[in-house]
Order: C-alpha cells, then structure tokens, then sequence
C-alpha cells in the first residue's frame, strides 16, 4: 500500500440535527483506505453520491490494475507483441494525462517503469522484497530502460518496439480518480467535500463556517510536523521514502524509482505538493522526489507548481516562499526552514 504522509485533520464543530453536517464513508480501493465527505443537509443525496463515487472508484481499480486481468493488463499484453494496438477508450484519457505530466517533468514521472518496479518488489502496492534486485539483471534493464517517448501514438493507436515497456499508473492514478471523483460531486451539486486516497486529498468548499484543516505526518518521527488550511479548491499530495520500504543491510530501499539510475531515490524523505489538480500534484510529487535537492526547483517551475515542501532524510526542510505563508508548523520548537528564492 502506498501509505502516504498527509492525516487529514478536520477542525471542531458541531453537527446540528436538521443542519448541513458531514456525510463520510470509507471504501478500499487502490490498494488503500479512501474516505469521502461531504458537508450537506442533504443526507439522502449524500448517501446516494457515495454509492455512484464506490462503483466508480472500483470499476476504475478494476481498469487500471497493470497486473490483475483488467484493461490495463490486457493493454499491456498486446503492446509487448510490438505491433499497433488500439487504446481502449477506458484508459485513453488516463494514458493521454500520463504522457502529458511525464514529457512536463522531463521523464522523472515516468508510467512504462512498470516492469522495474516489480522487478524491486513493489508493484499492486505491496511489498514483495526483502532485499534488492540482482545487480547484474538489474544493469542489463537499465541498459534497454524503456521511456515515455517510445510509446507512439497516432490515430487512436499505441505502438511500442521496446518489449519491456509495461504501463503502470500507480504514479498518479490515485490523483486522477480523486479528480473524477470531485468532478462527480459537482455534477450531483455538492460544493463542500473531501475525497481523501490514502492521505493525499481534493478539497472543495469549506466545512461550514471552517476551512479543511489539513496535517503533514513527520517523515521520520510520530505524528504531525505541519499542518495547512483549505478552502475553496485545493489538492495536497505527498510522496515520501517511508511509505513502501524495506531495509536492507542498514540501508532503506523505498518504491519510488529514480528511471535515470533504476535504484530508489535518496535525496528526500519526502516531498509536499499543493495544487488545484490532484493528477498533477499526485505526478508531481514523484517527480520532485526523483529530482532530489539539485533539481526540483527547475521541475516544480517546469510543471507549474508554486506551493512545495522537500524534507531530506537529515531533516532539512525548504519551501517555496508561498508554501510559507500557508504551513503551521505542529512541533516544537518549530524547524528551521529554507525559503528558495522563486
């Protein structure tokens, strides 16, 4: 399970029989806990939206699992046999989004790693490994790594030559469907909701009189080391070294895989993306952790981002001058910070 850094931390108040109040459900989906909620009077409609975002939620689980027999895998499958094969229509726009957020990161947010991250134990959000992969298979992949440019596209059709290119969304599938999934609720005229995967969340509205309260876990201690408020239309999505792991003869190997290098990044326990597009700050945030300390600054502007928060493994914490303004740090005494010049 990618179990990411963000708590969702929701700010006092209390329900009134008759008044809008929260509406939450829990579904396991993605690999992970996913929590909805809306702020409405409307407890029947809520109730009703919950049912349409679960069926959602599962029919696209079912679509974009790059290993269980669904439309991703099939997809997969055909591709390898190197000949043009049509894009299923349930996966188009995923692909499309994919390819876009991959070319805007420079490749450090690459989908075709699918086979390399199963190769390092990591795939269906589990942890299959207790230790690295052969050095000597693991060199021979990186040799003939496949990237997002030999994926050709025309006329509805995808085409790869490269046999080990292997698609896997897990990147940012998650910020996708809790993009849908905020577009539905909209469409079903709700204004004030959370759709929360795992700890990385969309956040619309506010909860009554209240913005959305949200906590940042400290990377490499007990609960929280920040926390920021949410109002109106907001995305907060970490990635971080602690999420998947295994330790290995004193050193942690972590699910995100640098493609340039094939070994898991080591740059920083974790990186925070707040964004108005769930997708993008999803895809974002391991794109950063990839870029490591000497360039995220020129990734996160490639990719339009402003609010940004790296934490290393030593504690060094740097954020954007504007991530400042919105961060409350929740430890004493509060760490230091690295304002980045912007």
């Amino acid at each position: 399970m990618r179990w990411l850094l963000l708590m969702l931390v929701l700010l006092a108040g209390c329900d009134h029989p008759g008044a809008a109040h929260s509406h939450k459900q829990q579904m396991y989906v993605f690999g992970t806990l996913v929590e909805v909620l809306i702020w409405t009077d409307d407890e029947v409609a809520a109730s009703e939206a919950m049912t349409q975002l679960n069926a959602q939620f599962q029919q696209q689980h079912q679509q974009w699992h790059p290993w269980e027999p669904g439309v991703l895998h099939e997809f997969n499958q055909q591709l390898a046999s190197g000949e043009p094969v049509a894009i299923p229509d349930a996966i188009s726009p995923l692909l499309k989004r994919a390819i876009e957020l991959s070319i805007a990161s420079d490749g450090l947010f690459d989908p075709t790693l699918g086979r390399l991250v199963k190769l390092w134990g990591f795939s269906d959000n589990l942890v299959n490994a207790s230790q690295p992969p052969d050095a000597t298979a693991l060199a021979r992949f990186i040799e003939h790594a496949p990237r997002i440019k030999e994926l050709e596209i025309k006329n509805g059709l995808a085409q790869s030559h490269n046999p080990l290119l292997y698609l896997d969304f897990g990147g940012f599938a998650k910020g996708y469907a809790v993009d849908r999934a905020i577009e539905r609720l909209r469409k079903l005229g709700f204004e004030n909701a959370i759709v929360n995967a795992g700890g990385d969340l969309r956040a619309i509205g506010s909860k009554g009189e209240w913005p959305w309260r949200i906590g940042i876990r400290n990377p490499r201690g007990e609960g929280l080391i920040a926390s920021l408020q949410i109002s109106g239309d907001e995305s907060v999505f970490t990635s971080g070294d602690y999420e998947r792991f295994y330790d290995y003869q004193g050193r942690r190997y972590h699910h995100i895989i640098d493609p340039r290098s094939g070994y898991p990044t080591d740059g920083f326990s974790s990186v925070t993306i707040l964004h108005s597009d769930a997708a993008t700050a999803d895809a974002a945030a391991t794109a950063l952790m990839v870029a490591g300390p000497k360039q995220w600054r020129e990734v996160a502007k490639k990719m339009g981002l402003n609010h940004v928060m790296v934490i290393t493994p030593q504690g060094e914490i740097s954020m954007t001058p504007t991530m400042v303004e919105r961060i409350r740090f929740e430890v004493s005494p509060a760490p230091l910070v690295k304002v980045v010049e912007w």
